[in-house]
């Protein structure tokens, strides 16, 4: 029995296929020949890249929130600051899963998920810890943007997920040498940037949330 095309079916065999081809290679010609159907057949569920696209990037959200519990106090322990970094840390996570995951997700389109959960219970823990609901959205919108922006810049850096092989245009070495002479300080700037990047990851995220907390969480 031949399998039912569905929008569903097409966006997880595209997001298999981004590992191997990247997201400049994913095309729908590409993903109806891994489904061997004739590509005409995926326009009928979606009228371009984009949309396909969009499809992908709700998928992905679907994923990131089947990590989230389904009791808002367990997932920090209710503390909002945990709440944040275990949110971005698995955002981060997922997208990682992916090559160009992070490109794939940012600036998409989603249609409305079926799921609406996790948003509800990072807005409401944020309400409870005293932010007004506008200060909940602009911490909770703040560490979203933040992550998106360095896992895309993370993998201009790491290409291929889980190898620990980076692209020859960030090699340290060849920094130092081009640019030690003149600029010194941004030629050893690449270590702390391209180097440990879960590290780097951490840092930025405590420091964005100690933003949020000094200049959100008091202000009404």
């Amino acid at each position: 029995m031949a399998t039912r095309l569905d929008r569903k079916l097409v966006a997880d065999t595209a997001l298999r296929l981004l590992n191997d081809v990247g997201l400049e290679g994913l095309t729908l010609r590409r993903i109806a020949k891994e489904l061997n159907v004739q590509a005409p057949a995926l326009y009928w569920h979606f009228k371009n890249k984009q949309e396909l696209l969009d499809e992908m990037a709700t998928e992905l959200y679907e994923r990131m929130a089947a990590l989230v519990p389904a009791a808002g106090d367990s997932f920090g322990g209710g503390d909002w600051k945990e709440m944040l970094t275990q949110g971005s840390r698995g955002m981060r996570q997922t997208l990682l899963a992916y090559r160009d995951g992070g490109k794939v997700f940012g600036g998409t389109r989603m249609r409305f998920p079926t799921s609406m959960r996790p948003m509800e219970i990072f807005l409401t823990t944020l309400r409870d810890a005293g932010f007004t609901a506008e200060r909940a959205a602009r911490a909770w919108f703040t560490t979203y943007v933040y992550t998106i922006g360095y896992v895309v810049e993370e993998q201009s850096v790491f290409p291929v997920p889980g190898a620990p092989d980076r692209d020859p245009a960030y090699d340290q070495e060849e920094r130092e040498r081009v640019m030690g002479a003149d600029y010194p300080l941004t030629a050893a700037a690449g270590v702390e940037m391209f180097g440990d990047t879960a590290r780097g990851f951490d840092d930025g995220l405590r420091a964005v949330i100690a933003g949020i907390e000094a200049t959100l969480l008091h202000d009404g």
